[in-house]
């Protein structure tokens, strides 16, 4: 197994990994190739992959706005969860960010995502409870 930065060539693959992966909220125009190019030349070191005999089979996308990181799609192939993996490309992505000088991250877990949340808290990511999640709809 091999854990690299992510490619713009990796989208086909990380999309039918995310689209495979349950807990994942995907939107059309953020998951687009254009959308998924778009983010990883903003942040060219500190998305990564998993792969295996060529086959992707991890991700995690991560950036920042230069004073806080995002982590975005980390997903695990069913075959390859329970045994780190995860927390090893997590692991990754807080590293570049922190190389980059970036104090802290964050996500968004969607709350009925069980196992995700569970993950989440394993890794030492607390939830908020002093806070709204907001979004507003630029394209409306």
């Amino acid at each position: 197994m091999l854990i690299r930065l992510m490619k713009a060539s990796d989208y086909k693959q990380a999309v039918t990994l995310w689209e495979s992966s349950s807990g994942l909220g995907l939107t059309a125009a953020d998951d687009s190739q254009e959308g998924f190019e778009r983010y990883l030349r903003r942040n060219p070191e500190t998305c990564f992959t998993a792969e295996s005999e060529g086959r992707l089979i991890g991700t995690v996308l991560a950036g920042h706005d230069g004073r806080r990181g995002y982590i975005y799609h980390l997903a695990v192939a069913e075959a390859y969860r329970r045994h780190g993996l995860g927390q090893e490309l997590v692991r990754h992505a807080v590293d570049a960010l922190r190389d980059q000088g970036i104090h802290r991250a964050a996500l968004v877990a969607l709350a009925d995502n069980g196992p995700g949340n569970a993950f989440w808290d394993s890794m030492g990511f607390f939830c908020r409870q002093n806070a709204n999640y907001r979004e507003y709809e630029l394209d409306q």
